[in-house]
């Protein structure tokens, strides 16, 4: 009884540092603060070796919210778009998942990071997917986290820069918008995305298939929500459970060896991110010439940063938003699909089977 105490007040003080962490980062504008609270707070404890481990299930969850957040963003829309431009935008996107291939090939070759974990370190996706994804595949779930969110916020800082070359001011960075608990959440369409989340994660049980639990929810929930038939809704608590369950899993599993050797890869790490964003200006250069888009479109639709983050900065820019957010979409969509068969190059052609 008193292991079931302690074990309670633990996870008690955890999430209660989470949310401070959380709003702190969020008061500061960092991105993704929901996600990198939890984090945060999960290595803090992990270097106090404060025994806490999150179950599979709690993993599967935010795999699950997270697939169902790209089958929402794949609206009739994107369709549209992809419909009228899709040779320039496959190109493009086609250039972009190379361009994390190359990167990911020379930190295994420089020896920065082992073959997978290069490959998701270096895919430019959403990070939280990436991570999520990473786990599946065997790679080093923590340094992926890591250098996906320290390009996370390469590529805010880049845009900003961008936009006030071209536009003699820079974009508006997301800022604080504020955060509700969301529950006034329609009760159907929320029931809908809560049988399709505990489907996808059961299911996914029983397949034979990586990363199943967002897979199943992303594919199956792209074509019931693009069509209509149901309407895929994530109230800010669901996310905030799922962005918690992944900042923990995570976080927790760090060692102070682990954080010792990250940051003695930052400058490499820093020098890979410039190398993606300066290659997927290649991709943007595609649609400039290709379809006569504006610059500054061009570069945040080929961005290599967050979907969400992106397209707070494309809002405050005054560029083509919804041609942005296709792009985005149709990326991230993608690389999650593609991104094993590019770990497994870049493990081939290393030679590196870790």
């Amino acid at each position: 009884m008193a292991g079931w105490i302690r074990s309670g007040v633990r996870w008690v003080a955890l999430g209660v540092l989470s949310v401070l962490l959380s709003l702190g980062l969020h008061w500061a504008s960092i991105p993704a603060a929901l996600l990198l609270g939890p984090m945060l707070a999960g290595v803090g404890f992990a270097l106090r070796e404060v025994p806490l481990r999150l179950s599979g299930w709690s993993f599967s969850l935010a795999q699950a919210v997270i697939g169902c957040m790209v089958a929402r963003a794949l609206s009739p829309s994107v369709f549209e778009t992809l419909a009228r431009h899709w040779p320039a935008i496959l190109a493009a996107i086609a250039v972009i998942i190379a361009s994390g291939g190359i990167v990911g090939l020379l930190l295994m070759r420089l020896r920065v990071l082992p073959g997978s974990t290069a490959a998701w370190g270096s895919t430019p996706g959403g990070a939280a997917a990436m991570t999520a994804l990473a786990h599946a595949y065997g790679a080093d779930v923590r340094m992926v986290a890591f250098m996906q969110y320290l390009r996370l916020f390469v590529v805010v800082l880049s845009a900003s820069l961008i936009s006030r070359f071209l536009l003699g001011h820079a974009a508006e960075l997301p800022g604080r918008a504020a955060w509700t608990l969301g529950l006034e959440a329609p009760l159907i369409p929320l029931s809908q995305t809560l049988l399709l989340i505990l489907g996808g994660m059961l299911l996914a049980r029983r397949l034979p298939l990586p990363a199943g639990a967002m897979l199943l929810p992303m594919v199956v929930g792209a074509v019931l929500n693009s069509t209509g038939i149901i309407q895929i809704t994530l109230p800010f608590w669901l996310v905030g459970i799922a962005y918690a369950a992944l900042g923990w899993y995570v976080g927790l599993r760090f060692t102070a060896g682990l954080v010792r050797y990250a940051l003695g890869a930052v400058p490499q790490m820093l020098l890979a991110t410039v190398l993606l964003i300066v290659l997927c200006c290649g991709a943007a250069w595609i649609l400039v010439v290709w379809l006569d888009v504006d610059v500054l479109s061009a570069f945040l639709a080929t961005s290599p940063g967050g979907l969400d983050t992106v397209a707070a900065i494309a809002l405050g820019s005054g560029c083509d938003v919804s041609f942005v957010l296709t792009v985005q979409t149709l990326r991230l969509f993608a690389v999650i699909l593609l991104g094993p068969l590019v770990a497994r190059w870049i493990c081939r052609l290393s030679h590196d089977d870790r």
